[in-house]
C-alpha cells in the first residue's frame, strides 16, 4: 500500500511524534510510506526530515510562504498525481483544511487523525471551526480519545466515519538514569523534583501547576518546567508574583526530553484538555509516579491504580495529589510500576494494524477515479 501523510509540522511535539511513529511503523510493516511536510522558508532542515528518512520513509518538503495556499494546494495535487497514493492521511488543521481537499480532488480517499483541540484566542478557534467543517468531508476521521468522538458527533461529523484509535508508544532513544538525566537537564542534587513537560499554552495548564505550588510551600521540593510557547512570559510574571522563581526552573524546549523523565520524582500533567498525550506514555515508560488531570483520553490510559487523577482547573486537588506522592513514596512507586506494565497495551504493531484496517475499508469501496 502506498500512503501519503501530509502535515505542516511545528517544533517537535505530540502531533509530530505521532506522525513519525505511525509512518515508521507502517514502513516497517511493508507499506510504501511518503510524508509531505509543508514548511516555512528557513525551516528546510526540520528534524522530522532526517528521522523519517532514517526510518525508511520518503519525505517531501513543500517550502511555501505562510499564506501561499493556492500554490500549496497545487503542490499537493501535483504530488498526488505523481505518487498515486492509495490513501492520503492528513494531520493538523492546516493539512485538514488546505491540503486534504486538494488531494481529494485527485480522487484519493482522505483519512485524518484528530489529535485534539487547543481552543485559545479567536484566531485559533476560527481555524478549529474550519477544521471541524473539513472533517465532515473526510472519508475517515480518526480520534485519539472517546471524548473527541463525542465532540465531533456534536459538530455534525457523520458518526459512521469516526474511528477511535488511541495513540501508541515506542521507545525512540534509550532513557537516561536518574543521575544522568538530572545532569542533562542541568539540575543538581538528590532532592524531590517535580517535572512538568509540554507546550506553554492555555490548554496544557502549566499555570494550574503554578497556582498549586503555594499549597505545597511546606515541602522541600524543586520544580522543572520543560517547554516553550506563547504563555512563557505570563508564566514568568506569575512565578515572580508568587515568589516562586527560586523554586521553579524553566528549561525551555529540550531536545529528546523523553529520555530525561527519570530526573523527576513525580511527573505532573495539569492539562485542561487532551487527546492521548505522548508525555504520559513517556512518564509511564520511565516508571515515574504520575499526578494528572482526568481529561480527554487520560483516564483510558491510566486508572487510579496507576496514577493519581484529579479534576481539571483545581490547583488544590493537584497539590493534594503531589503531596500524596511525596508523603507515601512506596505507594507511588507501586502505581508507577503498574503504569509501566500497562504501557504494553499501547504497542505499535496493533496500532498500525488498526489504521491499516481503516484504510482497507476505504479501498474496498468502489474505486475512485484518479485525475491525471
Amino acid at each position: 500500500m502506498r500512503i501519503l501523510h501530509i502535515a505542516a509540522p511545528g517544533p517537535i511535539g505530540g502531533l509530530e511524534r505521532v506522525l513519525q511513529l505511525l509512518a515508521q511503523g507502517q514502513a516497517q510493516a511493508g507499506a510504501d510510506v511518503h510524508v509531505a511536510l509543508v514548511l516555512e522558508p528557513g525551516d528546510e532542515q526540520h528534524p522530522l526530515i532526517a528521522s523519517l528518512t532514517a526510518a525508511g520513509v520518503t519525505p517531501h518538503s513543500l517550502v511555501l510562504a505562510g499564506r501561499a495556499y493556492r500554490r500549496e494546494r497545487a503542490a499537493v495535487a501535483a504530488l498526488c498525481r505523481r505518487l498515486r497514493p492509495q490513501v492520503v492521511h492528513t494531520h493538523g488543521y492546516r493539512a485538514d483544511v488546505v491540503d486534504g481537499p486538494a488531494a481529494r480532488r485527485t480522487g484519493v480517499p482522505i483519512v485524518t487523525t484528530v489529535h485534539g483541540f487547543c481552543g485559545g484566542d479567536w484566531k485559533n478557534r476560527l481555524f478549529e471551526g474550519l477544521q471541524r467543517r473539513a472533517f465532515r468531508r473526510a472519508d475517515a476521521v480518526v480520534v485519539v480519545s472517546r471524548p473527541l468522538e463525542e465532540q465531533l458527533i456534536t459538530s455534525q461529523v457523520p458518526e459512521a466515519r469516526i474511528h477511535v484509535v488511541q495513540n501508541a508508544w515506542a521507545e525512540q532513544a534509550p532513557a537516561l538514569d536518574r543521575e544522568a538525566a538530572r545532569r542533562a537537564l542541568g539540575v543538581r542534587g538528590n532532592g524531590f523534583r517535580l517535572g512538568w513537560v509540554g507546550r506553554l499554552s492555555e490548554e496544557k495548564g502549566a499555570d494550574v501547576l503554578v497556582e498549586a505550588l503555594p499549597h505545597l510551600a511546606d515541602l522541600p521540593l524543586a520544580v522543572s518546567i520543560v517547554g516553550d510557547g506563547r504563555m512563557r512570559e505570563g508564566l514568568r510574571s506569575r512565578l515572580e508574583g508568587l515568589g516562586l522563581n527560586a523554586k521553579v526552573e524553566r528549561h525551555g524546549a529540550v531536545p529528546d526530553v523523553g529520555r530525561l523523565f527519570a530526573a523527576f520524582d513525580v511527573f505532573v500533567l495539569s492539562s485542561r484538555t487532551e487527546g492521548t498525550p505522548i508525555v504520559l506514555f513517556e512518564a509511564m515508560a520511565a516508571g515515574v509516579p504520575i499526578v494528572t488531570t482526568a481529561v480527554g483520553g487520560v483516564p483510558d490510559v491510566v486508572s487510579p491504580a496507576e496514577a493519581i487523577l484529579v479534576p481539571r482547573e483545581d490547583p488544590e486537588a493537584l497539590a493534594a495529589g503531589i503531596r500524596a506522592v511525596y508523603s507515601d513514596p512506596a505507594a507511588a512507586l507501586e502505581r508507577a510500576q503498574r503504569a509501566r506494565t500497562r504501557l504494553a497495551e499501547f504497542n505499535v504493531p496493533q496500532w498500525v494494524a488498526r489504521y491499516d484496517a481503516i484504510y482497507q475499508t476505504l479501498l474496498d469501496r468502489e474505486p475512485m477515479l484518479v485525475m491525471v
